[in-house]
């Protein structure tokens, strides 16, 4: 069990709901990714579905079943699109486990060897940066 209920509120669903902008990369009618704007590393991306769900611990089964196969799409797309050596996939649930906002979702990361994932911090990535890389994964998406 969650330690809280849904908020309808939180910035996740005001992105889906498209009162936030997002630099987005995939949509259907399941789950949404967009560019993380405070990434851990170059191409760093979130996967979430569409469902309102705090976290793992209250989503559904279906929520999560259909989830994960976007989660490797979009894993496969930013490997190729970073031509990356490896793919940190993490995901987050509750405070104490480190999640901040409270919708279900999935940080895919690209990974190089010997280059270390940055600190989750208040600095946000430049929007071109976001653009350019953005762009990268939905033409890796196209081969897929």
């Amino acid at each position: 069990m969650s330690n809280g209920a849904y908020d309808d509120n939180n910035i996740f669903a005001k992105i889906l709901r498209g009162e936030i902008p997002s630099h987005k990369v995939f949509e259907d009618e399941v789950a949404v990714a967009f560019m993380d704007v405070m990434p851990q590393g170059t191409g760093h991306t979130l996967v979430l579905p569409k469902a309102a769900s705090r976290n793992l611990l209250d989503a559904d089964e279906e929520t999560l079943t259909a989830l994960m196969p976007r989660v490797q799409k979009i894993a496969r797309a930013v490997q190729k699109a970073f031509n990356a050596e490896g793919v940190t996939i993490m995901q987050f649930n509750e405070g104490a486990g480190g999640q901040t906002v409270f919708h279900l979702h999935v940080h895919v990361i690209p990974r190089f060897e010997g280059v270390a994932l940055a600190r989750h911090s208040d600095q946000m990535e430049k929007p071109e940066v976001l653009a350019e890389n953005a762009e990268k994964i939905r033409v890796a998406l196209q081969g897929q």
